[in-house]
């Protein structure tokens, strides 16, 4: 009786040995691949721009870390995005990482702007190599789709009445005065770009943020997890996160086009 207990305590001591070893080598993979996934982003820009590259490779390598020419290169790159932008007649966005501003533009003339209080971004967009970024911020950032707590544009189904006595004035809540907004800018370039509203006015503000940057993160992580169980490198998303006065959000959010474009200045 004895032996057989001595051989299930050790059976299921083995067995233990081999779930923890499985699930440690499982983790140890995921981290690798994760790991790996801003390397190829970066691989994947430096490949996409390598040929504006090429046109600055007989420069000086000293002088391509010269502070005051790494300036004027980024002044470059933004008024390049800026001209771009401009010929489209369309309504943008720049977000400007040196001074914590945002500002809706069109065809050149600042019309909106909105000042940052908190403002975070990736290292490879915030400390990359600006020789290998910078050609990326060269042209316009397109806007793929987006998330948000709040509509793009408030709609209203209304059947029109017989006469002037059947009229009656439409009163419309608009729920962004009460709801909480933030909302995500997917680029086509995978460029993610974050906003959310500074204020905590309501109890439910934090909450509802919190909801919202959780459910994205969950999100992004089962996609990685997809990924990593078909033997692929999960996609990395550079980011810009931003938070703004609530209006100013709103403003921004329902003022660019649903396909519109933003440039970025370092």
């Amino acid at each position: 009786m004895e032996t057989e207990i001595n051989k299930k305590t050790s059976g299921g001591k083995i067995l233990l040995i081999i779930i923890s070893v499985v699930v440690l080598s499982v983790l140890i993979y995921y981290a690798v691949m994760m790991m790996l996934s801003p390397g190829r982003k970066i691989a994947e820009i430096k490949n996409e721009y390598a040929a504006r590259q090429e046109k600055a490779a007989g420069i000086n390598e000293d002088i391509k870390k010269d502070s005051a020419y790494l300036r004027l290169l980024k002044e470059k790159a933004f008024l390049q995005s800026k001209i771009a932008m401009a010929e489209t007649d369309s309504i943008y966005l720049t977000i400007s990482l040196a001074d914590s501003t945002a500002r809706l533009e069109i065809s050149g003339v600042v019309v909106h702007t909105a000042k940052m209080s908190d403002l975070s971004a990736s290292s490879i967009i915030a400390k990359g190599n600006e020789n290998i970024i910078l050609p990326l911020l060269a042209t316009p950032f397109t806007i793929a789709t987006s998330t948000a707590t709040i509509k793009k544009e408030p709609l209203m189904i209304k059947i029109a009445p017989k006469d002037t006595t059947e009229y009656k004035p439409d009163i419309m809540p608009d729920t962004s005065l009460t709801e909480t907004i933030c909302y995500i800018l997917n680029m086509t370039n995978g460029t993610r770009i974050y906003v959310y509203q500074e204020e905590k006015a309501k109890p439910e503000d934090a909450k509802n943020l919190f909801k919202f940057d959780m459910d994205d993160r969950l999100h992004n992580t089962w996609l990685a997890i997809k990924n990593v169980a078909h033997f692929k490198v999960p996609e990395y998303h550079p980011y810009i996160k931003m938070k703004i006065p609530r209006n100013d959000a709103k403003i921004i959010y329902r003022a660019i086009p649903r396909k519109g474009q933003v440039g970025i200045y370092l």
